[in-house]
């Protein structure tokens, strides 16, 4: 992994034009509370690729679509209207017009979006999507997910994989669900591991490292720590250093 050193910094920034980041890792890895930041304070849109997946998998759920059966899914992959808001400071998502933030945070969504998302057509669908989105950014945009480096956007200009240790990982989802016992812990992990399998062994475009992509281990950082990291070297990639 590439070392940075590490200032944090309350000085804000200005990016160059049109810089499009690729965000990948597994979850608890802080993609997302980084991304959002990281795009916030370099005057960047932000896009929650995951968000997207969770949407249209409670479109499924809320119309009836069994989403174990795959070619339900697939013949429905493409009627939901999905909308993304890419204001770092207040990002949003709609389904069909209806506000779906809250709702797509549910457990049942969380149960069945590994599933919807293995769809090859789902992917098609969402990943058509998210480029038009990353293309259509005036200045530039910070892309998260687990598949954007390698199969959403290949030609960003930069890519970074963040990743954490399984504990660390652990510890901060389960924070995140209000877990405080030992046993929320241990299934916040058996949980991850799940995710993790499904994500990493699903045939349309699973979770992996894209070759050029700068790994970020987040396990001793703390959140302003890798914030800065990811700021520094998207500023050392337009600087060519």
């Amino acid at each position: 992994m590439r070392k940075v050193s590490v200032t944090v910094e309350t000085a804000a920034r200005t990016a160059p034009a049109a810089v499009i980041v690729g965000i990948d890792g597994p979850s608890g890895t802080g993609k997302s509370s980084t991304s959002k930041a990281v795009a916030a304070k370099l005057g960047l849109r932000y896009l929650d690729t995951g968000a997207q997946y969770r949407a249209i998998t409670w479109w499924m759920l809320s119309n009836g679509i069994d989403v174990r059966d795959t070619a339900a899914v697939a013949e429905a992959a493409a009627k939901p209207g999905i909308v993304s808001g890419t204001d770092p400071s207040a990002p949003t998502i709609a389904v069909d017009g209806a506000d779906a933030a809250g709702p797509i945070r549910t457990p049942e969504v969380t149960a069945a979006v590994s599933a919807v998302s293995a769809v090859p057509e789902v992917r098609a669908r969402l990943t058509e999507l998210q480029r038009a989105i990353a293309a259509e950014a005036p200045r530039g945009i910070v892309v998260e997910g687990r598949d954007i480096g390698t199969t959403v956007l290949p030609d960003a200009d930069l890519k970074i994989f963040l990743t954490a240790s399984e504990a660390a990982r652990a510890a901060r989802r389960s924070g995140e669900l209000g877990g405080k016992s030992a046993s929320d812990l241990a299934a916040t992990q058996a949980a991850l591991a799940k995710r993790d399998a499904a994500d990493s062994g699903r045939k349309a475009s699973p979770l992996a490292k894209a070759a050029d992509a700068v790994e970020v281990d987040t396990t001793e950082l703390t959140l302003e720590q890798v914030i800065e990291c990811v700021v520094t070297l998207i500023e050392d990639k337009q600087q060519g250093t």
